[in-house]
């Protein structure tokens, strides 16, 4: 099995690249019935499978799921019962979280983040993802852990999930802020 980074990851999956763009969508192209295998239902064996392709050394107790992406330690949480999954991510403790700093997550919640959450439980800041089990696409699942990683690699400076800044939000002046200043640092390079 190939262990695969989070570059490969992000690279394996298509991102809304149009989120942002003011050029109408192309219209999907539909594909012949023939071509289009039905992916089952999401179970707890094959999201195993899945996490076994992405680290081979993740380590399954019952409904928990521990592996690393590029590094940074996840955490799968399933309750089949309920139909559900939450991918986790340590970022930090919560402890000396400043209201400016909780804006600025909730901000990214908004139009950043993408399907990753920025949350805090039990005393600590977290990156999650959680969905459906039953319904949840292998490439959504991908998707997801990636966007994951990302906003934990990210906190405190993007605060990203991805490529993507979806359109609305506080996020899209702050970046333009930011690049403004850097041009005008940049000027006498």
């Amino acid at each position: 099995m190939i262990r695969l980074t989070l570059a490969a990851l992000i690279a394996a999956l298509p991102l809304v690249a149009g989120a942002q763009s003011a050029d109408p969508a192309p219209e999907a192209v539909p594909e012949p019935e023939a071509e289009v295998a039905a992916e089952p239902p999401m179970t707890l064996p094959r999201l195993i499978a899945i996490v076994q392709a992405v680290d081979p050394e993740a380590l399954v107790r019952g409904t928990v799921v521990q592996f690393t992406v590029a590094d940074v330690p996840v955490l799968i949480i399933t309750d089949p019962v309920a139909d559900r999954m939450r991918a986790m991510v340590p970022i930090r403790s919560a402890e000396g979280l400043e209201p400016d700093e909780l804006m600025r997550l909730m901000q990214a919640n908004f139009d950043t983040a993408l399907d990753a959450r920025y949350a805090v439980a039990r005393g600590r800041l977290w990156g999650v993802y959680i969905h459906p089990l039953s319904p949840l696409k292998k490439n959504q699942l991908l998707s997801g852990l990636a966007q994951t990683v990302a906003v934990a690699q990210t906190y405190g400076t993007l605060y990203s999930g991805g490529a993507v800044v979806f359109g609305g939000g506080d996020s899209d002046g702050i970046y333009r802020d930011l690049l403004r200043d850097l041009l005008k640092k940049g000027e006498d390079i």
